[in-house]
């Protein structure tokens, strides 16, 4: 399952998270490292719940304690969620308009793998994340995003589309489409 490489891929960085590291800047201007890992947590959640009309955003403070063991627990809720009989099939309605289930599943695919990737530059790892696997959701977004889903921090899904320096991983491709600086 793709999603399952998404997570796994923000897991692996998840894990090298410090306790100290949680004031640190990302590159999405509105948020620390406790924010992101808040927001890509609950987000899992709320992907799931979508699914079945209750998708809430979480309000719980998910990097006050053991944030891996949440985020465990998340990709176990939003797993079975998605790997559920007709779940991809499912006309699913989220703020943005009605969508198949499949489609929210590759939304949410790329939305956990960027996310991982905000975090590893937060926290000065290598952004280079399964390099096949972002040159296809590159591949993806170079075709699902369009201007009309971009806009300012915290006002649109995604920034302006920014240039990834020569010879970037496609992993700083993809952030750089999605609006983010590399």
């Amino acid at each position: 399952m793709e999603l399952n490489r998404a997570f796994d891929s923000t897991l692996a960085v998840l894990a090298k998270v410090q306790p100290a590291q949680l004031g640190a800047r990302t590159p999405c201007a509105s948020w620390d490292v406790r924010a992101l890992i808040n927001h890509f947590t609950g987000t899992t959640r709320w992907w799931a719940g979508t699914l079945d009309g209750h998708g809430e955003p979480a309000t719980e403070d998910f990097a006050a304690g053991d944030f891996v063991a949440a985020y465990e627990e998340s990709i176990q809720i939003a797993t079975a969620a998605f790997g559920a009989d007709g779940a991809q099939a499912k006309l699913v309605q989220l703020p943005w308009g009605e969508f198949p289930g499949a489609v929210v599943f590759a939304m949410a695919t790329m939305e956990q793998f960027t996310h991982g990737w905000d975090l590893a530059k937060a926290i000065g790892l290598d952004t280079d994340l399964d390099p096949e696997f972002a040159v296809e959701l590159l591949g993806t977004a170079k075709v699902a995003i369009t201007d009309m889903h971009r806009g300012a921090d915290g006002e649109a899904l995604f920034g302006p589309v920014r240039a990834a320096p020569a010879g970037a991983s496609a992993a700083d491709q993809l952030a750089a489409f999605l609006g983010r600086s590399v």
